[in-house]
């Protein structure tokens, strides 16, 4: 994987590539909020000799620091879309992980006609009518929720929230040990995230998937009420749905053999 970097008026985005050649598809890895590019390890490790692949480290994470915390998540898609022109990546096909999802979702609203396909694993849709307006005052404040635990109880919460196996856990301590000399950065950048997010939704915008679509979902899910949401959006979509057994928010650190399986026969079948 070669690491490139992409400049904004805000930072400087890091981000990892790999081409095998330039008529096949791309698959572009965005990790979900507070995690970087080694969500993704399994995946790149399996798919970097059979299809391009990217991953980055979103604004304002891990090595995309520093980051002035003043982008929406439209900023993020569009400098999504600068990075790929930058690497003359024509139409890709997005996988986003939770927050990598919805930076996904706003590619889609945005460029409709440059994605290929996109996969949500433990995500859930933009759309305003899924979420309530008690649900996004508190996304708002999760910065000051999160601070309110001490940094060791947070920690081990993180850790054990999002993952059911020891991989899935200890990678997710690993990603956010990272923040360790600086905490309140953490909090800052989980803040941040959110409130953009609930921003985005609060838009109601119509965020329509115009391309191939597929839904993955762990079925031990205990971050919100994705697990709920994701039941939602696959029948109010019809846009086909994997749930994923014994994983948890970080399906594809889980159970990465499922997970690779379904991004595999999705390109085969769409792509």
């Amino acid at each position: 994987m070669q690491r490139r970097s992409y400049k904004t008026p805000s930072g400087t985005i890091q981000y990892r590539i790999n081409k095998v050649d330039k008529d096949t598809a791309t698959l572009v890895f965005l990790p979900g909020l507070t995690a970087d590019h080694r969500l993704f390890d399994k995946q790149i490790e399996y798919f970097k000799n059979k299809y391009n692949v990217f991953v980055w480290d979103a604004p304002g994470h891990a090595e995309s620091r520093p980051f002035e915390l003043d982008f929406t998540l439209t900023d993020k898609a569009r400098w999504l879309r600068g990075i790929l022109e930058q690497e003359n990546i024509e139409r890709p096909v997005i996988v986003g992980q939770s927050m990598g999802g919805y930076v996904g979702q706003m590619f889609a609203e945005l460029y409709p006609r440059r994605l290929k396909g996109f996969i949500s694993i433990d995500s859930t849709s933009l759309q305003r009518k899924y979420m309530t307006g008690r649900e996004i005052w508190m996304l708002k404040r999760m910065d000051f929720v999160f601070s309110c635990y001490p940094w060791k109880y947070l920690l081990k919460a993180a850790t054990d929230g999002v993952a059911t196996t020891e991989y899935g856990k200890n990678l997710m301590y690993e990603m956010i040990m990272v923040y360790d000399d600086d905490r309140k950065m953490y909090y800052r950048i989980a803040g941040h995230g959110f409130r953009i997010l609930a921003k985005a939704i609060e838009k109601d915008l119509p965020y329509e998937i115009k391309c191939p679509a597929l839904l993955i979902c762990g079925e031990e899910d205990k971050a919100g009420l994705t697990v709920r949401y994701n039941r939602e959006w696959h029948r109010n979509t019809g846009i086909p749905i994997v749930w994923v057994e014994d994983a948890g928010h970080n399906a594809n650190t889980d159970k990465p053999d499922v997970v690779n399986r379904a991004i595999e026969e999705f390109v085969g079948k769409y792509i």
